[in-house]
């Protein structure tokens, strides 16, 4: 039989089992499939109390320590919403461009949950607070709109950890009842790498409007992704599958991938695909069942009889909406098209709103941008790294003043991240008087430079010529000869100018 050849348009991934049950991928002409997918982003708010009771909303405590008779369910007991719950998840609604629906309900969501004692989630299913709306993000430098079908409230469930008894299952409650937004998207993904920027935008609007920490190996933001695969072209979507509980954006990515390869693999090799949740196994970066599902939906609701309609006023939604600052995403366009700030570095400083807020402070007090920028993704992002809880130790003044001394070169960067940048943090000097105090101010006088270049030429005639045959890499080598001279006091930018120009005329 005559072999059809292989074409790039033509590739499909076929999945291999070796005898050591090793998983290897190896190419075979098919019909082009395409991963269609939707993802459930869960973010915990970030309130003082749990969504309809008075325990603590805190991560990390003794097990069972912030529970209650509400929280354990106890007969006769009521819930009482969480105001600070519907306040944030309008803010949120409001900052992804969605319809806020006034009035709104909760509902019972009836399933086997082991970790929540009522044996059903208080949640919403026949309106949602928020409904349609868009998450942006930008692939391969082109922006998308991801749709969203809505974003709705709900409490979270406890924790059931295995592995702590060798026999028994335990349960901490103190998750039990913390408020949760739940992100439903359309199934509008068409990638791994669209899924990946679309949970890391989300990530950083989070954290922005402080509706959630964002912290994933805490379990405070979570995603189940939902993903099937069709003939491109087609817009009947396939038999979709679900991997739960993906605790890293990296591992978002890794999933999708992973499980985009196998469902095509049985689409191409006449298999029907099941609808199962699945999990993700991080050390093999692979998938595996963990049930299957007879019907799309497994839950039954109705209507909470305990808790009334939500009405929000068009007055309070203006007032939250007034909260909403300029977003990271928006900020970072303007820091590139404005401000003339790399896109890395524009990426690096959005992504953090210390530096963020550094930087919308400082934007319009100095002439040394370029040099502002060096510093905050610099030095400034590691002190904070380092010292996460001392953000009063470097004002919005110490940075200019930083700033002016490397942008206008009276000292060089490195030289100011070494011996300058230790004591601005630790004294009510600036940078300036810091650099006078050591004697680190550059010279860039011309007959300074020029008697300094001179001698480093002199001192080194041999590499002078060799230089002049065509060795041009020995620049850097006078320039350190240039700089052991004057004792470091040379302005290196302008001296190398001048070591050019006797070098390239002589």
């Amino acid at each position: 039989m005559q072999q059809t050849p292989l074409t790039k348009s033509k590739i499909l991934v076929h999945l291999l089992i070796s005898p050591q049950n090793n998983i290897t991928f190896a190419a075979m002409p098919q019909t082009e499939f395409e991963p269609v997918i939707g993802l459930e982003i869960h973010a915990q708010l970030q309130t003082a109390s749990k969504m309809f009771c008075g325990d603590a909303n805190v991560f990390g405590d003794e097990p069972n320590s912030h529970v209650s008779t509400i929280s354990l369910a106890h007969p006769g007991t009521l819930p009482v919403l969480n105001k600070k719950a519907i306040h944030l998840a309008v803010k949120l609604g409001l900052a992804l461009h969605c319809k806020i629906n006034s009035p709104n309900y909760f509902d019972r969501k009836n399933y086997f949950y082991p970790d929540l004692p009522k044996g059903y989630q208080i949640s919403q299913q026949a309106i949602p607070i928020c409904s349609e709306g868009y998450i942006p993000i930008v692939v391969e430098g082109k922006e998308k709109h991801i749709r969203l079908n809505r974003i709705h409230l709900e409490e979270d469930a406890g924790k059931s950890i295995h592995d702590a008894d060798p026999i028994f299952t335990n349960i901490d409650l103190n998750r039990a009842g913390v408020p949760l937004v739940e992100m439903v998207t359309e199934p509008v993904i068409s990638s791994a790498e669209e899924a990946y920027q679309c949970l890391s935008m989300v990530r950083r609007i989070l954290r922005h409007l402080q509706v959630c920490d964002g912290n994933m190996e805490e379990g405070s933001l979570r995603c189940d992704a939902n993903i099937s695969v069709r003939e491109k072209g087609s817009l009947q979507l396939g038999t979709k599958v679900e991997i739960k509980n993906l605790n890293s954006i990296r591992n978002l990515k890794r999933a999708l991938t992973f499980e985009t390869k196998r469902l095509v693999q049985l689409l191409s090799s006449g298999e029907e695909v099941q609808q199962e949740t699945r999990g993700f196994d991080a050390v093999s970066g692979t998938t595996y069942s963990q049930r299957t599902k007879e019907e799309a939906n497994d839950y039954r609701y109705f209507p909470d009889p305990d808790l009334p309609p939500v009405v929000i006023s068009e007055e309070a939604i203006a007032a939250i909406q007034k909260e909403i600052t300029t977003l990271p995403h928006e900020t970072e366009k303007e820091m590139v098209a404005k401000y003339h700030v790399s896109p890395e570095a524009a990426s690096i400083i959005c992504e953090d709103d210390i530096l963020l807020r550094y930087f919308e402070e400082i934007k319009n007090k100095s002439s040394q941008l370029q040099a502002v920028t060096n510093w905050l993704i610099g030095p400034v992002k590691s002190f904070f790294n380092e010292n996460p809880s001392n953000t009063e130790a470097i004002s919005t003044k110490k940075i200019l003043s930083l700033a002016n001394l490397t942008g206008e070169g009276h000292v060089a960067f490195a030289t100011a991240v070494a011996r300058i940048f230790p004591e601005v943090v630790h004294s009510d000097e600036d940078a300036m008087q810091i650099a006078k105090r050591l004697n680190l101010i550059q010279n860039n006088d011309s007959d300074f430079l020029n008697d300094c270049v001179e001698k480093a030429l002199n001192n080194l005639p041999d590499k002078v010529l060799e230089y002049k045959k065509g060795k041009k890499n020995l620049i850097g080598l006078f320039a350190g000869e240039v700089k052991k001279i004057s004792k470091g006091k040379a302005d290196m930018k302008a001296a190398l100018s001048i070591i050019q120009e006797k070098l390239n005329n002589a």
